[in-house]
């Protein structure tokens, strides 16, 4: 397991501890220190992956989190399976398994990888939508396979063995970034005595620091850094948080940080440890020193295996004591690029060549290289690169930036490494996620955050556009220090070290080199390595119409994916541009969205997995429910009694026993469930005018009311009852299921639509427990143990009345969903059990009988009930369910759904409309769902003219009896229906009022 590129001294790996991991099925030996791209390069690994579209050989081309190339899948276990792993940030462990997304039989020989020898002109952008259009009955297959090759990894199948935490904390000052702004900043906010956080998203902090050539006072920078982090360390109020990215960047100084607490330790985290947390920082100031990502220069054939970063090589160098390759040349437009050269040299490496696109530079690295006898071609750049899976040469020629063309015929040099560097981007990312639009700089040829917005943050740094050394960690130190002092510290006066003065001339303007043929016939010339899109591609986006940065974007995938335009943006923006003859700065950038860097899905659920994602929901009356033997149905997170079978019996027996006690004497429900929303507010009776479809000003204290809500579109969303109980107080109940919803709905209606009504919203569900006591007796049962009274005249239908009921205070409200006399009493939760179990003691002189959801299904459908979500379905309207009686027409404000619900289509005669059916067989139950037709004859597939929503067998009736939507259904009573079946048999219906039971409701109004 000879590690060939390994340098025999040097980096920040520990070399007294091997360890050994697999990739692509074969055994490799690395260091601890090492990430596992590091590793990969030291041991001569070229190939890591296959390109996304192309299935070109792909090898590590940066070393951090702008790395587009390897991609890996990590775990030996079925269950520790992740994808989507950078190796450049994954650290090195014993036992590592990883292996390529892509590439088959292998990845360095891919049956797949023709495309990108022969396919390139034939798979342009837009390719799929052009080409896969027809004929339309192969789209299905044409998916199998186009998903089949795309992708990046698997999700692993089995349950993760793994846990994930959230953490909620609070700082005045947050410090993104650990490089030299990062950590002068964090400095001068700590010394304050400011609350601070520090995260960044590497191994170590230090950034830039640790792999630097710079020193600073005069000693090696790691140093300086190392002396900072002791520093640190030791201020009680400050939390320094490593392997952290901060991901988002949100409202009101609202961030997210990924941290990585154990991937670094093993695939599986050690028993009682989380793997990853993520932090939810709410900060008074913000301190953005993300740094600056290098870019490459864009040449032909720029993505063979063996094209790398130029700093990125110097890191591997430096930090990690790895030399991926021996003869190296570099292209470069800028001064700082020669660094490479000089930790290339000083690592006893072969430098063949450096073509600088600059005329005449002369900045203090550059004559160091040029006195160590550097080869320095200037005004050129490397234009095509040689080699199939790795590097063998490099064409490098004279080149005209500004006319974009080769002058030249250049030479070609053998080499196995090609560096490159065309300038710094900075990381803008974080400062684009509230919507503000980064700024172009011509004198840095990049883009930066822009002033001002709603952020209360500094930047600081690289990020800010600063990049000498010197400038940078005065420039951090100022923005941690004013950071503290605008969250109200006194930050202490401090300095910064001195760092050696370094001539250094300015970047040229170079983002695609030219070649000798156009850019659509020369050699592919990649701008996102990770989604294969080409500058011809850009270029032909801009031909094809696509002028707007975002429609470039969508149209090639540029920036797309985990990369998230880290490595490829500029250039590809500065292509689109000149192809459209603007400037950069007129062409823009695109807006960056959450998140940063991917995040596990573990991360995001945190805890809140099981029982903490999908809770189990009890009433105060379970316990009792068990001991009665009830099957229980999951509503809405609730654990609801379904039916309360007696021994032998089935769900039909005990539903038919439960209706008949309902009808013939008293039954016992918990509706506890229900949602109920406490309204209060001197605007209370405006918003029920608005979300309601009926009127609610003059609804009296004392009376309740039903309502139906509707969506914008007119469609039918929830419904309830709510009661007055107050001038300006309200209750309202929603569904059980629709509870949550609805009191989202009301509150995105008050914060966004109408915020300057007063009223507030509180969910009470949970408050108060309801026991539904329906039947003819119920007002017997109920005046045993309550003190008030029920007289029909002092206690009409739809009013509600305070008082005791078994001796607790009581909000008594007498409504009906089954159609007889009925009293929903709600007491406090904490209650309900004893008040529960005095109603049942009372009642067994009346047999008062428990029932379930399943009987009140039956006898809310006896009675023509609707209930949403089963007999609607988001696409019906309330005069489509035959309520129009519901409707306040003449109301002064127009509700949510008034003008949705008066669309010419919604007005249609033959839309579809709630009816009753009655199958001529009353014995036949009509299947829920079941699909109905005019006409059995007709040929498959046949003309659906609607579908049942409801049916039951009702023992009250004597027969089957079904709800269901049928087209222009309230015009064709007495017609029939037919639902032809799976079995090939069709039953037959009559077309017949929705209320099959006590149509005039004299038995609610007794």
């Amino acid at each position: 397991m000879s590690q060939v590129n390994r340098l025999p001294k040097g980096g920040r790996i520990d070399r007294s501890q091997p360890l050994t991991f697999t990739f692509n099925g074969q055994n490799y030996q690395g260091y601890n220190g090492d990430s596992l791209a590091a590793a990969l390069l030291a041991n001569g690994v070229d190939i890591v992956g296959r390109s996304f579209k192309y299935s070109r050989p792909r090898g590590i081309v940066a070393a951090g989190a702008e790395e587009p190339n390897a991609i890996l899948q990590l775990g030996a276990a079925e269950n520790a399976q992740v994808p989507n792993i950078r190796a450049t940030q994954q650290a090195l462990y014993a036992g590592l398994v990883a292996t390529s997304t892509n590439g088959w039989p292998s990845v360095n020989n891919d049956v797949m990888g023709i495309l990108g020898k022969v396919g390139g002109g034939m798979m342009p952008p837009g390719f799929y939508y052009k080409t896969f259009m027809y004929p339309q009955n192969l789209w299905l297959t044409y998916e199998k396979y186009i998903r089949k090759a795309a992708g990046l990894g698997r999700s692993p199948l089995e349950v993760d063995p793994d846990i994930y935490d959230h953490m909620n904390q609070y700082c005045d000052v947050l410090v993104v970034g650990s490089g030299p702004a990062g950590l002068a900043a964090a400095l001068a906010a700590g010394r304050s005595g400011a609350r601070v956080i520090l995260a960044d998203e590497q191994e170590e902090f230090g950034g830039s620091l640790l792999d630097t050539r710079e020193t600073l006072d005069g000693k090696p920078a790691s140093e300086w850094v190392a002396k900072v982090i002791a520093e640190l360390e030791t201020l009680p109020e400050v939390t320094l948080l490593p392997r952290a990215t901060v991901n988002g960047y949100h409202d009101h100084n609202f961030l997210t940080i990924h941290q990585r607490l154990t991937d670094h330790l093993g695939e599986v985290a050690p028993r009682g440890q989380a793997r990853h947390r993520v932090h939810r920082v709410r900060a008074k100031r913000v301190v953005l020193a993300a740094g600056a990502h290098e870019r490459p220069l864009v040449y032909a054939n720029n993505d063979v295996p063996g094209n790398m970063l130029a700093g990125a090589v110097s890191t591997y160098v430096n930090r990690y004591g790895v030399a991926p390759g021996r003869q190296l040349v570099l292209s470069t437009n800028n001064d700082y690029a020669y660094r490479v050269v000089l930790d290339w040299l000083d690592a006893g490496q072969q430098v063949v060549a450096v073509a600088d696109a600059r005329s005449n530079p002369r900045g203090t690295w550059v004559e160091e290289a040029r006195a160590r006898g550097v080869r320095i071609l200037t005004g050129s750049a490397v234009v095509e690169a040689r080699g199939s899976k790795r590097v063998s040469g490099a064409r490098i020629c004279a080149i005209d930036v500004k006319g974009h063309r080769v002058t030249s015929p250049g030479e070609v040099v053998d080499c196995d490494l090609i560096v490159s560097s065309g300038g710094y981007s900075p990381v803008v990312h974080l400062a684009s996620h509230l919507g503000g639009k980064p700024v172009w700089r011509e004198d840095i040829l990049a883009f930066v955050p822009s002033e001002g917005g709603f952020q209360q943050r500094h930047c600081a740094g690289a990020v800010n556009g600063v990049f000498a050394l010197g400038d940078v960690l005065a420039d951090g130190f100022e923005a941690g220090a004013k950071a503290a002092a605008e969250a109200g510290f006194k930050a202490i006066e401090g300095t910064v070290p001195k760092t050696e003065k370094r001539k250094e001339e300015a970047t040229l303007a170079l983002f695609q080199v030219p070649h000798d043929k156009s850019t659509a016939r020369a050699p592919k010339q990649f701008v996102d390595l990770q989604n294969d899109v080409t500058a011809a591609g850009i270029e032909l986006a801009t031909r094809e119409g696509f002028e707007s940065v975002e429609h470039v974007k969508r149209y090639t995938a540029l920036g797309f994916g985990t990369d998230q335009g880290k490595l490829g943006n500029i250039n590809g923006l500065a292509i689109a541009a000149r192809s459209m003859g603007i400037s950069i700065a007129e062409m823009g950038t695109t807006m960056f969205r959450p998140n940063y860097t991917p995040v596990t899905f573990g991360a995001v659920a945190g805890r809140h997995c099981g029982n903490l994602f999908d809770p189990k929901r009890y009433t105060a009356m379970h316990s009792w429910h068990l001991k009665q033997g009830a099957e229980f149905e999951d509503v809405g997170q609730w654990k609801r009694p379904w039916y309360f079978p007696k021994r032998g019996e089935d769900l039909h027996a005990a539903v038919a026993r439960e209706c008949k006690a309902v009808r013939d004497s008293v039954g016992i429900l918990d509706a506890s469930t229900l949602g109920k929303i406490d309204i209060q507010g001197p605007d209370a009776r405006e918003f029920l005018n608005r979300v309601y479809t009926n009127a609610w000003t003059k609804l009296d204290v004392g009376k309740a009311r039903y309502g139906l809500m509707c969506k914008e579109d007119g469609m039918v969303f929830d419904d309830g009852v709510t009661a007055c109980v107050g001038e300006n107080h309200f209750i309202m109940t929603t569904t059980t299921g629709g509870a949550a919803r609805v009191m989202e709905w009301l509150e995105i209606y008050h914060q966004t639509e109408w915020p300057e009504l007063k009223v507030y919203f509180t969910s009470v569900t949970d408050h108060w427990a309801t026991m539904t006591l329906s039947g003819p007796n119920s007002r017997k049962l109920l005046s045993e143990v309550t003190d008030i009274d029920l007289d029909k005249d002092a206690f009409p239908f739809m009013t509600w009345k305070e008082g005791l009921v078994g001796g607790v205070p009581a909000r008594v409200f007498r409504i009906s969903f089954t159609g007889e006399l009925s009293y929903e009493v709600n007491v406090q939760a904490d209650y309900a059990l004893g008040v529960w179990e005095q109603i049942v003691e009372a009642g067994k002189k009346y047999n008062l009988t428990p029932y379930g959801t399943e009987t009140m299904h039956v006898l809310r459908a006896e009675k023509g009930f609707i209930i949403v979500g089963q007999d609607t379905d988001g696409s019906v309207t309330p005069d489509d369910l035959n309520m129009g009686w519901c409707v306040g027409r003449n109301k002064p404000f127009s509700w949510i759904g008034w003008r949705g619900m008066n669309r010419e289509d919604c007005l249609r005669e033959d839309r579809k409309q709630l009816v009753g059916l009655k199958p001529l067989d009353p014995n036949q139950v009509l299947p829920e769902g079941a699909q109905l037709v005019f006409d059995p004859k007709q040929s498959i597939p046949m003309k659906m003219v609607g579908h049942v929503t409801s049916s039951y067998m009702s023992p009250s009736l004597g027969h089957s009896f079904a709800m269901a939507v049928v087209k222009g259904g309230l015009k064709r009573m007495g017609e029939r229906v037919f639902a032809p079946l799976a079995d090939g048999s069709v039953i037959e219906a009559e077309i017949c009022s929705s209320v099959f039971y006590d149509p005039k409701g004299d038995r609610q109004n007794v």
